[in-house]
């Protein structure tokens, strides 16, 4: 895995910090950021996904919350990142 930096949350004290690195090999993009409070994690469960999909979160799984500051810092559509299984 090649891990390259792309961005670290603005004014952030010196731990803890949101921060998106792209794994250059695959594409896909890894994120630290805060972990969903149990009020954002009811709601994902009640708004779902797709039907008949599961809206529990599984155990190898998690939902982060990520500052909207944050989205800068991810690859858009234009960008030369399409490498890899795009079907993480």
């Amino acid at each position: 895995m090649r891990l390259r930096f792309l961005g670290i949350y603005p004014n952030t004290p010196d731990d803890g910090s949101p921060t998106i690195w792209l794994d250059e090999d695959t594409g896909d993009l890894v994120i630290q950021s805060y972990k969903a409070d149990l009020a954002t994690l009811e709601q994902c469960r009640e708004v779902g996904s797709v039907p008949g999909h599961s809206t529990d979160v599984p155990a190898h799984e998690t939902v982060i919350r990520l500052p909207a500051n944050m989205l800068q810092f991810i690859p858009g559509p234009s960008s030369e990142v399409s490498v890899g299984n795009t079907s993480s």
